[in-house]
């Protein structure tokens, strides 16, 4: 058996997330290492922290694939004296290259949006944005549930099939209505309230809403909302480009071990003094 170069893994995240569909404020692609490197073992995470590298050098990886970009607003420095620089210097001390599939795998037909919605079963599915119009590529996605049911037995649905968090599943609007039509988007999705509402959702499923947005929006009607967090939203798709990688080391004759991270880093620890309806 053969080992794959960190070029040929890139080239086969580009295959299957390619840089050009990532939103033009975004930074994707590789951040940090040797191209030719040969590379034995990949950790996957959804952010690029002082933690998710140390648990990459543990287990010996060639290279730490992130949802998150490292420095999504660019940088003048790397110095160590930044818990961003020290995730630099951790990694290239320790032989291992970072790279960051962002928008473009948030946009992808077997992205971070299709692996949500294959957890709560979604049918039809379709993009709220299409990058064209009929296609299968961009933000969100939008579909039937197999059966409707109460607002409060999806949003037990979603905490069920995410992975839990300090903060949970937050729920706004009637719990005891109806739903079927599902619009959803991993990570912050404030700004598609305004499209999922024209395609008819009757909720939806994203994180990160701000207050006001949210409470003017509810104000209106439908959709509904239930809010995750950024980290658990996002999660579902590590396993599946882990899967990914390996059948592709596979076809290719190649050895490599894939490693998905299951440490939370979303930022808060502990939710005190919930109520529930």
């Amino acid at each position: 058996m053969s080992h794959l170069t960190l070029g040929d893994v890139v080239a086969i995240l580009e295959q299957h997330y390619p840089p050009a569909t990532a939103e033009e404020w975004d930074a994707v692609g590789l951040v940090a290492g040797d191209p030719e490197q040969p590379v034995r073992s990949i950790a996957l995470a959804v952010d690029p922290t002082e933690e998710t590298a140390r648990e990459a050098l543990e287990l010996g990886a060639g290279l730490l694939l992130t949802h998150h970009p490292l420095y999504l607003r660019g940088t003048s420095s790397v110095a160590a004296t930044s818990p961003k620089g020290r995730v630099v210097h951790q990694l290239i001390r320790g032989g291992c290259g970072l790279y960051t599939a962002h928008t473009n795998a948030d946009a992808a037909i077997d992205g971070v949006n299709e692996a949500l919605a294959d957890l709560i079963g979604l049918q039809g599915r379709r993009p709220i944005a299409p990058h064209e119009e009929g296609g299968t590529t961009g933000s969100g996605r939008i579909g039937e549930l197999p059966e409707p049911m109460p607002l409060r037995t999806f949003a037990e649905l979603v905490a069920q099939v995410l992975p839990a968090t300090a903060q949970g599943i937050r729920v706004g609007g009637d719990l005891e209505a109806e739903v079927r039509t599902v619009a959803l988007c991993g990570g912050a999705g404030d700004s598609l309230l305004g499209a999922v509402r024209e395609l008819g959702a009757d909720v939806y499923l994203t994180a990160d809403l701000r207050h006001h947005p949210a409470s003017e929006h509810l104000a209106e009607g439908k959709p509904y909302l239930v809010d995750a967090t950024h980290w658990a939203s996002e999660w579902p798709w590590l396993p599946r480009a882990a899967a990914l990688l390996d059948e592709a080391a596979r076809t290719r004759g190649a050895t490599l071990e894939v490693h998905v991270s299951t440490r939370v880093t979303d930022p808060w620890a502990l939710t005190v003094g919930g109520s529930t309806p």
